[in-house]
């Protein structure tokens, strides 16, 4: 697994089908053992990468952002609640309240967030694929494999690994 990052730019536009069918499948199988093989790959493909070098996920997806995280954020950045919601988030198409734009504002140039410490809840769990979260939300793993170049070797790893 040279530069994961690289790799995965090359070939994720040609495996979207594939890995849409191969997950559709994985819900066949043991949460708890998926969950853990999940955890094992979750483990050993982010030894490899760093999101600092890639963003993909900053620049691409805005992140859902709950009452907690507004207030939260809010409180951090010394604004009301409604001034942050006002300033950085909108309702998208599936009724979500989610930042405004994308890349979310508060990505630097240097990729780092200037609010890690305090970043939604969707952020902090992205990309959902350990902590018995894989098979919770097995249905997003194709779609993030296109955003996301750890989902992307985490399911060539698994696909290798689980008979489906």
């Amino acid at each position: 697994m040279a530069d994961l990052i690289a790799d995965w730019k090359k070939r994720k536009g040609g495996v979207g089908k594939k890995h849409k069918r191969f997950v559709r499948k994985l819900g066949a199988h043991k949460s708890k053992q998926l969950d853990k093989l999940a955890d094992e790959l979750h483990d050993q493909v982010f030894s490899k990468i760093d999101c600092l070098d890639c963003a993909n996920c900053c620049t691409s997806i805005p992140p859902i952002v709950n009452k907690t995280d507004t207030a939260r954020i809010a409180k951090h950045l010394h604004l009301t609640p409604l001034a942050f919601e006002t300033r950085y988030l909108r309702i998208d198409e599936d009724q979500d309240t989610v930042m405004n734009q994308s890349p979310c504002p508060f990505l630097g140039e240097d990729h780092a967030c200037a609010i890690y410490e305090v970043r939604p809840k969707a952020c902090r769990e992205y990309p959902h694929t350990n902590h018995r979260e894989f098979s919770q939300n097995i249905h997003l793993h194709a779609q993030n494999a296109n955003y996301c170049p750890a989902v992307f070797h985490i399911l060539e790893l698994m696909e290798k690994s689980v008979p489906v």
